[in-house]
């Protein structure tokens, strides 16, 4: 009988298991092997006491990979588990990237609830119109980029979601963004964070795009810049789907 080498990437969601795919929790119980940043694995693990896991710390994506793949080739199901969903700033493209050296393992991505959408639906309908996604990690971006694609999407008066707004070693990333869509976007824009979605402590607000450039925030929060036509309706934010209806509503 020919010994099955898969790998799975699974889109965790949010990070509690009530968010996650029934596709996900077949694909996590069906695994011999789990592997991941330590502390998306810390939020699943008891959940799934038959796999052995593996376990890296930020920045070492590559080795990550490198292990799931290594334990799919010596025959054992596994796992590489990713917040949110694993083709959003997740670990599919790499792992992809990587294959070629691995050309027995069969690999499935399995999709997530991303950020944009756990945190959103927090916060109200802030997503209802065309929006843009954007880290403000500079890790693997240098900050031009991120700097020219703050100003296109806020140009073009699309809801923007600010993915890592910043850290502890990443301090006044979310101002400076501020600073550069508020070329664009006046300071009483709606705007809206969620912080720790799915977890212990989450939390969500709604603020102005003046009050957010002063906002403490972290890796674990996602931020939310609405457009010209974004509401605060009984505190949900709410972004229309069309660019009529909802006149004269506050």
């Amino acid at each position: 009988m020919k010994m099955e080498k898969k790998l799975y990437v699974v889109g965790m969601g949010p990070g509690g298991h009530d968010d996650m795919t029934f596709r996900a929790d077949r694909a996590l119980r069906n695994s011999e092997v789990i592997a991941g940043y330590t502390v998306y694995v810390d939020l699943i693990r008891a959940e799934y006491p038959q796999a052995e896991i593996i376990t890296t710390p930020m920045r070492k994506e590559r080795e990550r990979c490198e292990m799931a793949l290594d334990a799919a080739a010596d025959g054992r199901i596994t796992s590489m588990i990713c917040s949110g969903d694993s083709g959003v700033y997740g670990m599919a493209s790499l792992i992809l990237e990587m294959a070629g050296n691995y050309p027995e393992v069969s690999i499935e991505i399995i999709p997530g609830i991303t950020a944009a959408l756990s945190g959103g639906a927090l916060l109200g309908a802030p997503l209802g119109h065309d929006f843009a996604v954007i880290s403000m990690s500079d890790a693997l971006t240098p900050m031009e980029t991120i700097e020219n694609r703050l100003a296109a999407a806020a140009k073009s008066d699309m809801v923007i979601c600010l993915y890592n707004p910043e850290s502890h070693k990443r301090k006044g990333y979310l101002r400076h963004a501020c600073e550069i869509i508020g070329q664009y976007r006046s300071p009483d824009t709606i705007c809206g964070t969620a912080s720790e979605i799915g977890r212990d402590g989450q939390e969500a607000r709604i603020l102005t795009l003046g009050e957010l450039s002063g906002t403490a925030v972290d890796m674990f929060t996602t931020v939310f810049i609405g457009s010209s036509r974004t509401k605060n309706l009984r505190e949900r934010m709410v972004t229309p789907r069309g660019y009529r209806g909802l006149e004269g509503q506050t």
